[in-house]
């Protein structure tokens, strides 16, 4: 027997002060396997310890909302009797040290967490970043994770629709994996994992137990060394066909009656979802871990219980109807195993071999799991950088160039053309656009699906930063016409018992919080990824949001492309002339300095409502957010995407350069016939939304007064090239 010694425990990821309170809630010293158990569900992975103070202070609640956090997923009504089931997750310190299999079971595990709920999943998103591009390590983690992210969903067959990708220095030792995934249910038929019905049996399915995994969640609850590389071992090996398998199988028994409760085993694998059934129905649960399949020799309880092996799953069945369910599994050559049964003692009984060998209270485990208010320091917000504080550019062609040839702007087509995005028949607005559009089938209506987060703005003030990420996920719902339903979110951050990076989570929860209530637009599941560092460097604050939208007729979508020569282009909203965090102050001054930009959210509303309408009225042809870049860069967007060019007029107060490229937000660029645009001019002015006529589309070229001329196809050429052209491995 392992002498649990003061090295084992500190190794096992526990303070002295947690370990106290172990000792305490046993009234004895542990054994390696419970002392295993405790450290991954009190690992920050697991119990979010640092964090939960805060996450509850953000709203979860609307008429809409079916289910909040706290389950698999969040669950939200769409209507006719079906339910949105949505959730993205971290996969971040795996993909780093294997990004292949890091990026594939970071998808793999976030469709287990949707259809564990009884949802089919519809479409997968994802969030990446990565450090700067002339990195050493740069070209093979993104070639790695791409690779992992497309292979496991394209064998799966869910399409996946878009994203977002970042390359940013701060990234260079950590980067980020967050995985998207929706899927489709019927209100009647959810499920949720709290276990009930004493001596109701318990049962494994899925595949074999292995010792892929062990430590992975405490892994995730650590900050990179320079030894990062040799924990390799304890990144988990995924297989989708044999997770296909297990989604048919699952669906088929959640047809019947059978089932009572059903919980993925994701992190901590066996250990998690057994104690959190346990937990959330008010039992105990009994396992002989001689029943757990295994498909390695002499296994010991300590490593079947931490293993993370992937597509597996732990149910609470009905009793009787095991022989029903072991039918279906094996049919589709799953593993299926009674490997317990659910009792009344409140405990945690593990045997194997005929002995005890752990033996522990569910609800003190829980209940007990720490929760640190720890100190934290506001980031004070920095000056704004004013339009007469940055040089106007000296050649308005080159910079524009420059900007659509920019690591930030480029186009990522090389990434989601190696996703299957058309599988299944329904994605009804590709990647590239503001939001992905997913027919729900057989249905006139849509779901729109985004990404977005900004993290220069949230490093430079954590509480601009969060609500603009929540903000722009509402816009880019807002500009395919789909009225925005509720977030998930990925909350990724560095060591939190660094005060001034407990200070950006602070900042950035108080600032999504302020925006999700003033859009009524609720968080509904999410997942926090802490420790992203390396050495002491922390990766830029990144709270990921991801927004779902209903479009109640899908033929009312609105794409980005210009469709028509001699429409007119109208911008929506104002701008402030502020450049600070700029795209413009980044790659042309070089400089990452000033205060982001301003996040009103009445403004936000209200020229969100009034584009949205237009949208559904059938006023507009085209839409698409000003973000990232400005006026220009949203406009050379639309032309590139409709082959279709366009004279601008801009009128302004304001300098050249901050018209083309501050990045001020609530902002649209619409296109609409002559006609239309006189009415939308009245209608805007009724509503007091700022609505400017900016110019008309046609030809092949940008054209601004004499300050440019730029055809279509020099723009493609930079905008196209840039992620292929780093992505050539030299001399090839």
């Amino acid at each position: 027997m392992t002498e649990i010694t003061k090295e084992i425990v500190s190794e096992h990821g526990l303070s002295e002060s947690e370990y106290e309170e172990v000792l305490k809630i046993l009234g004895r010293v542990p054994n390696i396997n419970e002392l295993g158990i405790f450290s991954v569900m009190w690992s920050e992975h697991c119990s979010y310890k640092s964090s939960k103070k805060w996450l509850k202070t953000l709203p979860t609640e609307a008429p809409w909302v079916i289910c909040g956090p706290g389950e698999n997923a969040g669950v939200v009504d769409i209507g006719d009797g079906q339910a949105a089931i949505f959730k993205m997750e971290s996969h971040n310190h795996p993909s780093y040290i294997e990004p292949y299999q890091g990026a594939a079971t970071g998808v793999g595990g976030i469709m287990r967490d949707v259809f564990t709920m009884g949802a089919r999943p519809i479409a997968n998103m994802n969030a990446l970043r990565f450090g700067r591009p002339d990195h050493p390590k740069t070209r093979h983690l993104v070639s790695g994770v791409v690779s992992g992210v497309g292979g496991y969903g394209n064998c799966m067959g869910i399409p996946t629709v878009g994203g977002e990708t970042n390359f940013h220095a701060s990234y260079d030792g950590n980067i980020l994996v967050n995985a998207m995934t929706v899927g489709l249910a019927d209100t009647d038929n959810i499920f949720y994992s709290a276990a009930a019905g004493i001596g109701n049996p318990v049962v494994y399915v899925g595949s074999k137990t292995g010792r892929d995994g062990i430590h992975g969640a405490t892994m995730a609850s650590a900050e990179f060394d320079d030894d990062s590389e040799e924990k390799r071992p304890t990144v988990q090996v995924g297989d989708p066909f044999t997770e296909k398998l297990l989604l048919e199988a699952c669906l088929e028994l959640m047809a019947t009656d059978a089932i009572v409760a059903i919980q993925d085993m994701g992190a901590a694998g066996l250990t998690s979802s057994s104690f959190e059934m346990a937990d959330k129905g008010g039992v105990g649960i009994q396992l002989d871990l001689d029943n757990v399949p295994m498909r390695e020799e002499a296994m010991t309880p300590y490593e079947i219980m931490l293993s993370e092996s992937q597509e597996r799953m732990l149910m609470i069945l009905k009793p009787g109807r095991e022989g029903e369910a072991k039918t279906i599994f094996e049919k589709w050559e799953l593993d299926f195993a009674v490997i317990g049964k659910v009792t009344d003692t409140g405990r945690m009984v593990l045997t194997m071999g005929g002995e005890i060998v752990a033996d522990l209270p569910v609800a003190p485990l829980a209940d007990s799991a720490p929760e640190y208010d720890r100190p934290w320091v506001k980031t004070e917000c920095p000056d704004p950088i004013k339009a007469s504080d940055v040089s106007a550019p000296a050649d308005l062609k080159k910079t524009l160039l420059k900007i659509m040839g920019s690591s930030d702007i480029a186009s990522r087509k090389w990434i989601w053309e190696q996703y299957d995005h058309m599988v299944m028949g329904d994605t009804i607005q590709r990647p590239g656009g503001d939001a992905a559009v997913v027919r729900i089938h057989g249905t006139d209506k849509a779901l729109a699906i985004t990404t977005d987060c900004t993290p220069r703005y949230c490093y430079a003030h954590p509480e601009t930063g969060g609500a603009q990420a929540v903000a722009e996920t509402w816009r880019n719902l807002t500009a395919t016409g789909a009225l925005p339903l509720a977030i998930t979110d990925c909350m990724n951050f560095g060591n939190p018992e660094r005060p001034e990076i407990m200070g950006q989570f602070v900042g950035c929860i108080e600032g999504m919080r302020d925006a999700c209530i003033a859009l009524d637009y609720p968080v509904v599941s999410g997942n926090v990824s802490l420790y992203n560092e390396t050495n002491g460097t922390g990766i830029f604050p990144t709270p990921a949001i991801g927004g779902i939208g209903l479009l109640k007729q899908s033929d009312h979508m609105a794409t980005l492309a210009f469709k028509n020569s001699g429409e007119v282009i109208l911008v929506v909203g104002e701008a402030s002339g502020d450049m600070g965090q700029s795209i413009y102050l980044k790659e042309i001054e070089g400089r990452e300095e000033g205060a982001p930009p301003s996040v009103d959210l009445a403004i936000e509303r209200k020229n969100g409502d009034f584009v949205r309408d237009a949208i559904h009225a059938g006023e507009l042809t085209a839409c698409h957010d000003i973000s990232d870049g400005g006026l220009l860069v949203a406009i050379s967007e639309m032309a590139l995407a409709g082959n279709c060019g366009a004279d601008l007029d801009l009128v302004s107060d304001l300098p050249l350069h901050a018209a083309c490229f501050s990045e001020d937000q609530a902002r649209y660029i619409v296109t609409a016939t002559s006609e239309t645009a006189e009415k939308l001019l009245e209608k805007a002015k009724l509503a007091n939304v700022p609505l400017q006529l900016i110019g008309t589309t046609g030809h092949n070229e940008l054209n601004f007064g004499t300050e440019l001329s730029i055809s279509i196809e020099d723009i493609r050429e930079v905008y196209s090239n840039w992620l292929p052209d780093l992505m050539t491995v030299p001399g090839n």
